[in-house]
C-alpha cells in the first residue's frame, strides 16, 4: 500500500503554487507517494483590518496550520519562510529549506503608471520596509497594506495607493513579474529573514527523508543564521529587524539591521565559517544591540 503526505497550506493562490512546487519535487523524486493538498484560511489571513503588530504577529499565519499537524490532519506544513514566527513549537520542527528565490523587495506602480504619484502613500507592509522607504523617498508618505498580492494589486490599481513594496519572489511565482517596477538591492532594502526560502515544518519523530529531495544546504544555512539573529532580538512584526546572508563555499557572509524604541538603526556586516552562521548571527545581534545602548 503506498504512502500519502498530506501537505497542508495558507488558501491563498501564492501559498498554494508554492505547496506545489514541493508537492512537484516530491511526487517526481518519490512516485510511489501518493500527495494529497489541504489548504485552510489562517487567522491572519482572516483579520485584514489592523497591521500585524496589533493583533498577535506572525504566528497568526501559522496557528491553524501547526494545529493540523499537532491533531494529524496534515503531515506536513509548507510556508514562506519569512511569515514564521521566530520560536517553533518543539513538537513541530523546520524539516527543510528550499533554494532561495529572488531575495530582494520591489516596488510596484498601477498599471499604465510609471512615475510614483505625491499625493498617495506607498502601500507597505513591514516596519522593516518603512524604515528604508523614508530614506529612499523621503517627500512620500507610507501607509499599511493588508490582504494576500491579489488584493493588494487590486487596490494599488484603484488608486488608493501611489505604490506598493512587496517581495520580488512571490511576485515571480504568481507569474506577476511584469508589475514589477523597480528592484531594491540588499544595499537599499535590506531583506526580512528568509525572504525567498520556503521552509517545511512537520511532526518531530517522524520519517521525513523524502524532503532530501527539496532541501537545500544553502538555503538551510542562510535561513537558520537569520533566524538566529532575528530571534536574539526578538524580532518580527512587532520590531522592525533585518537579516540577509549569502553563502559561498565554506564561508557565510550575514547582513543585519537592527532597529531600538527610538527607531535609531544600526547595521552591519560580518563573514565567518558557514558551520558558525548561527553563532556569528548571535553575536552579531549583540553587538548591535551594544551599540545603540
Amino acid at each position: 500500500m503506498s504512502r500519502t503526505i498530506r501537505v497542508g497550506s495558507r488558501d491563498s493562490i501564492l501559498a498554494v503554487i508554492q505547496s506545489k512546487m514541493v508537492m512537484a519535487a516530491i511526487g517526481n523524486a518519490h512516485p510511489d507517494l501518493q500527495l494529497e493538498l489541504v489548504t485552510m484560511k489562517t487567522t491572519g489571513d482572516k483579520i485584514l483590518d489592523k497591521t500585524l503588530d496589533k493583533i498577535g504577529g506572525k504566528g497568526l499565519f501559522v496557528k491553524e496550520l501547526d494545529e493540523a499537524l499537532l491533531e494529524n490532519q496534515v503531515d506536513i506544513t509548507v510556508h514562506s519562510g519569512k511569515d514564521l514566527p521566530m520560536e517553533v513549537d518543539a513538537r513541530l520542527p523546520l524539516l527543510a529549506f528550499s533554494h532561495r528565490a529572488d531575495p530582494r523587495d520591489v516596488l510596484v506602480l498601477p498599471q499604465g503608471v510609471t512615475t510614483l504619484d505625491p499625493t498617495l502613500p506607498i502601500g507597505c507592509s513591514s516596519q522593516r520596509r518603512t524604515i528604508y522607504l523614508k530614506k529612499l523617498y523621503p517627500n512620500m508618505n507610507v501607509a499599511s497594506v493588508r490582504g494576500n498580492v491579489q488584493t493588494r494589486l487590486r487596490k494599488l490599481d484603484e488608486g488608493q495607493y501611489s505604490a506598493l513594496v512587496l517581495a520580488g519572489a512571490g511576485l515571480e511565482r504568481l507569474g506577476l513579474q511584469e508589475r514589477i517596477s523597480r528592484y531594491f538591492t540588499p544595499e537599499e532594502m535590506l531583506p526580512a529573514a528568509c525572504q525567498g526560502i520556503l521552509a517545511i515544518q512537520g511532526r518531530a519523530g517522524e520519517d521525513c527523508r523524502y524532503l532530501d529531495c527539496f532541501a537545500s544546504d544553502d538555503g538551510r544555512d542562510c535561513a537558520l543564521s537569520e533566524r538566529a539573529f532575528t530571534r536574539r532580538l526578538d524580532g518580527g512584526c512587532s520590531s522592525p529587524v533585518a537579516a540577509f546572508s549569502t553563502v559561498e563555499g565554506d564561508t557565510i557572509t550575514l547582513t543585519g539591521l537592527y532597529v531600538d524604541s527610538d527607531l535609531r538603526t544600526a547595521q552591519k556586516t560580518v563573514t565567518g565559517k558557514r558551520t558558525d552562521g548561527e553563532a556569528l548571527a548571535i553575536a552579531l545581534a549583540d553587538q548591535l544591540k551594544e551599540e545603540l545602548s
